[in-house]
Parts: structure tokens; C-alpha cells; sequence
């Protein structure tokens, strides 16, 4: 019987790497896959040459094979479009989410089994348990790199034939473990950012694809502090950025972004990190995506809004449209349009979906 093969996505960082190390290490035939998701980099703020370059290292390392494959089609139509569409509709999406959903573990996923994999393996912070049903995502035993918030809307059948090497361990472990094995990415750091943005200044980088369209920033009250460049450029809580310190007519404290006004192009504004307005207890999802959907829901789950947030309880109700309004015991501060709100019953990830609204605090 022939040795099961795994294709590995190296990206050029140390958890991939250790990941294909491990594997190797368990005896199976091992063979790497960079893929090039982002070309129009006229700045060098991307680092994909140079990620590409460490992946090939390390391969050369291991003595395995190294395929390369252009995404950036696929990532320009189905995540880089939809990131602009969203911004421009007052959004703050995730493309993160996205990346994941529509790249690493479809074309990705696909292209390496038709090049014979019979596994598919990925550096991700998250645990996989197959059953007869199918596969549960749980989350990392290192709570502070999980990644299942990233991996909650990607199909369950896409779980089907995939490991994840490092989910049982820590990042420290995972240094270790690539010093030890000699690996020459061992002391690389860790990737910040999106491949698109990478380290250039965001509001220059928007300007670029969408036109700035300024307005008024008011207090609640409506009273007019200054001006913004576009509703896009900012994000409800925002507190950087907003250029309006060290008034006459206002305490020294720090202001922060409360609310958006489409209607009126205005950006609204206070001096309370803790506003009333920031602050909701009901927060309402559309369409939602289930890896696993428990039935009957049980009374009582947990959820977070953004990567590394600490799980919050909440209860759960189903909408007719698909979605859910989950009613949370402690208000969550900036639930935000566009980004996503992820479930979990115990250590289980059980899936995701895209916030619509939040409601108040008394809500």
C-alpha cells in the first residue's frame, strides 16, 4: 500500500513549515504549495517574493518538492472585490474570513488533490475531529493563536482530507520545534496584516481603488467638530486618526467613533470609550453559516465578534431569513456590520455569520 501523500500550503512562515516537518517526521510523503494570491505590489509592500523564497528554503530543507500557483484571479474576484464593495457600503469586512473560505480551502484545496494529494495541510491554529457525520472544528490548544474565528463560514465538506499539524500545540512549542529541526525560517517573525495592505498606509491605499467622499464629524449632539475624508476610512470605535485633540469646548479626553451617518455623510463622535452607542447586548446576523448545527440549539452558547476576543456567553435564536440574534449577558463593545460573529459550544467551533446590526445595551 502506498504511502499517503499530504500537500502542504507553505507559505514561508514557521507554522506551515513545522507543519510539513511533523508530518514528515509521522512518515508521510510530504510536498509543499505556495500560492501567489496578490501581483499588483508596484511598492514592495507585499511579501510575497520573499515568502516564496523562505517556503523554498524550508523545502529544500526537508528535501521535499515545492509547487507554486498563481490565486491572484480567484482572490481579486472573490475576496479583494467584495473587501472594496463592503468598505464602500460602510462596512468594515474581514478579508481574512474571506481568504479562507474562498481561497485557501477551495482552489487551494482542490488544486492539491488533483495533484494527487491524499491529504491537504495547512499551519492553522485549529484542531479537526472526523466523525461518521462529518468534521467538527475545535478550537487550538493555544486559546491565544486560535484561528477557528478565521475558519468558521469555510463548507464543512472542504474539512473533508485536511490536517492540522499544530493544533495541539503552542507557538512557543512550534518555535522550538523548528529550531530543533534546523529549519532556516525558525526565527522569522510572524505575518501582520493582508497580503494587499501589508505595512503602506491604509487610508492612501483605499484612495486608490475608491473615490473619498468627505463629510462633517459631529458630536452626538450635532454639533460639527471637523471634517473626514470618507465614511470608509473609519470604523465604529475608532479612536485613532480623527484629528480633532485639544479643543477649547471639549474635556482632554480621547474621542471615539459612535456612529455613521450615510444619509448625511457624517461621522459621529464621543468622548466615551464606553458609549452608550458602542455598547450592545443583541446582536443579529444575516445569512448564517453552520459547520455543525446542534439540534436542538442548546440554552446556553458562546460567541466572540473579533479574532482573540474571549468567548462571551450568549443565547441564540433562529431568524426566518437564516440568520440568528444572539443575546449576549455582558454588552459587546463595536459589533460592527460586516464583520462576523462566530459560535461555540464548548471547545467546538460551530460556525459563522456576517453581522447585520447591533442593538443597544437595554436591547
Amino acid at each position: 500500500m502506498a504511502t499517503p501523500c499530504v500537500i502542504v500550503g507553505l507559505s514561508g512562515g514557521v507554522d506551515s513549515a513545522v507543519s510539513a516537518w511533523l508530518l514528515k517526521e509521522q512518515g508521510y510523503r510530504v510536498a509543499g504549495l505556495f500560492m501567489v494570491n496578490w501581483t499588483e505590489d508596484e511598492q514592495g509592500y507585499c511579501t510575497s517574493a520573499e515568502d516564496f523564497q523562505a517556503a523554498r528554503a524550508v523545502a529544500e530543507e526537508l528535501a521535499i518538492p515545492l509547487h507554486r500557483v498563481d490565486f491572484s484571479v480567484e482572490y481579486r474576484a472573490r475576496v479583494f472585490e467584495r473587501f472594496l464593495a463592503d468598505y464602500a457600503a460602510g462596512k468594515t469586512p474581514n478579508p481574512d474570513i474571506l481568504c479562507n473560505r474562498e481561497v485557501k480551502f477551495q482552489p487551494f484545496r482542490e488544486h492539491a488533490l488533483r495533484l494527487g494529494a491524499d491529504f491537504v495541510a495547512t499551519g492553522h491554529y485549529a484542531r479537526l475531529e472526523q466523525g461518521p457525520d462529518g468534521a467538527r472544528l475545535l478550537r487550538a490548544a493555544d486559546e491565544n493563536k486560535d484561528q477557528t474565528y478565521f475558519l468558521a463560514t469555510v463548507a464543512r465538506e472542504h474539512f473533508e482530507r485536511v490536517l492540522f499539524p499544530i493544533g495541539g500545540l503552542t507557538k512557543p512549542m512550534v518555535r522550538e520545534l523548528a529550531r530543533r529541526a534546523g529549519l532556516p525560517n525558525h526565527r522569522r517573525r510572524d505575518s501582520t496584516g493582508i497580503c494587499f495592505i501589508g505595512e503602506r498606509e491604509f487610508r492612501a491605499f483605499l484612495a486608490r481603488y475608491l473615490e473619498p467622499d468627505p463629510g462633517p464629524i459631529e458630536d452626538e449632539y450635532g454639533r460639527r467638530l471637523g471634517a473626514h475624508r470618507g465614511l470608509m476610512y473609519y470604523t465604529i470605535g475608532q479612536r485613532r486618526g480623527l484629528a480633532i485633540g485639544g479643543r477649547r469646548d471639549a474635556r482632554q479626553a480621547p474621542w471615539y467613533v459612535i456612529a455613521k451617518l450615510p444619509e448625511r455623510k457624517a461621522l459621529v463622535v464621543a468622548q466615551d470609550a464606553q458609549h452608550p452607542r458602542l455598547m450592545s447586548k443583541v446582536v443579529r446576523t444575516g445569512r448564517f453559516h453552520w459547520i455543525r448545527r446542534p439540534l436542538p440549539l442548546p440554552d446556553s452558547l458562546h460567541a466572540r465578534i473579533r479574532h482573540r476576543q474571549p468567548l462571551q456567553a450568549c443565547r441564540v435564536m433562529p431568524l426566518a431569513d437564516g440568520g440568528l440574534e444572539v443575546r449576549f449577558e455582558s454588552p459587546q463593545r463595536a459589533a460592527v456590520p460586516g464583520q462576523y460573529l462566530v459560535l461555540y459550544l464548548g471547545c467546538e467551533c460551530l460556525g459563522g455569520g456576517e453581522i447585520a446590526e447591533a442593538l443597544g445595551s437595554t436591547g
